[in-house]
């Protein structure tokens, strides 16, 4: 199979884009505050993007989203460990769908 010229550089121009994407937030980390108050905005970040790509499925989804939810949170309160949570949740979500369609 032979691969054209166009599609090669289209390959070539996105990995370039990705690693200088990935290098700029490297290379950008040392510069961030540690301390103080955009510091503490920082770190609440990743909980808030998480938050806005949950709410939407629970507010119009199905039933299965509302189960794996409460599957999410038990887990995190039970064992304080986000991962375990969010793969059960990831789980819960799964099997639900399958028990309530089939």
């Amino acid at each position: 199979m032979l691969t054209s010229t166009e599609a090669l550089l289209a390959i070539l121009g996105m990995a370039l884009v990705t690693f200088m994407v990935k290098a700029g937030g490297l290379l950008l980390a040392n510069r961030l505050p540690r301390d103080g108050f955009a510091a503490a905005w920082l770190r609440h970040i990743p909980g808030a993007v998480l938050a806005s790509l949950v709410a939407p499925a629970l507010v119009t989804g199905s039933p299965a989203e509302i189960i794996a939810a409460a599957i999410t949170a038990m887990v995190y309160f039970l064992t304080r460990n986000l991962l375990a949570a969010m793969a059960a949740g990831v789980l819960a979500v799964y099997l639900a769908r399958l028990w309530l369609v089939g």
